[in-house]
């Protein structure tokens, strides 16, 4: 449950003032879970990670030693897979979380429509994929509430779940998007499927994916 989105309104916490920011630090930070692993098979990273920031409603692995996976798919762009997951998952009857921007809902609005009937959350993954860090707070802010508010105008759908282009992030950003109503989701496990010009047949995707489970998981 603590992974679920809030319940607080994002228009009003977004038309609140950014704030004093200049005390928390500006310093881009790029995420990766890293190697090494506890007993639990947890990345450690990920759990040091969660106890810094935790505060900011940015989750790195949840925070209790749950047995829940979290599913969370980037759709940045569609390769042509998504209709097909989404019909394992409803198979299966597991829900997901899809991160999408604006380029990808406008060009798939069809499968936007579906995750959302479907019973998926479809999350905040940027208005034009800007590295956060690299712009000024107002301008992150503003990019993320373009996206928001286009979903809003256009699907009727409340988006509370962000998840920063390419994991990069600072302090300042993530008290940004915790104080636009949202929680911040990185990952505790990555699986390659970017890198198309290695890949691994199923039955090695399996292997990955299964060997690195652990409890309060949030798979990309």
């Amino acid at each position: 449950d603590e992974l679920n989105p809030n319940k607080d309104s994002n228009a009003a916490r977004a038309n609140e003032a950014v704030g004093n920011m200049a005390d928390l630090s500006s310093t881009k930070q790029g995420w990766g879970q890293g190697r090494n692993k506890n007993e639990l098979n947890q990345p450690i990273g990920s759990l040091d990670f969660q106890n810094k920031y935790g505060k900011y409603d940015a989750f790195f692995i949840s925070p209790n030693a749950n047995k829940n996976i979290y599913l969370t798919f980037d759709e940045g762009y569609e390769n042509g897979y998504t209709a097909k997951i989404l019909d394992t998952l409803k198979e299966k009857k597991v829900s997901a979380v899809f991160f999408v921007t604006y380029d990808y809902v406008d060009r798939n609005a069809d499968l936007v429509k579906r995750m959302i009937a479907e019973g998926h959350i479809v999350g905040n993954h940027s208005y034009s994929h800007v590295s956060y860090p690299d712009v000024s707070v107002e301008e992150a802010k503003a990019d993320l509430m373009k996206l928001h508010d286009y979903m809003k105008t256009n699907f009727n759908y409340d988006m509370k779940l962000f998840r920063f282009p390419c994991g990069e992030f600072s302090e300042q950003t993530l008290a940004m998007v915790k104080e636009c109503g949202y929680k911040s989701l990185f990952w505790s496990y990555a699986y390659k499927d970017w890198d198309v010009d290695n890949p691994v047949g199923s039955d090695e995707a399996f292997k990955l994916i299964t060997e690195n489970a652990h409890d309060g998981a949030i798979y990309l």
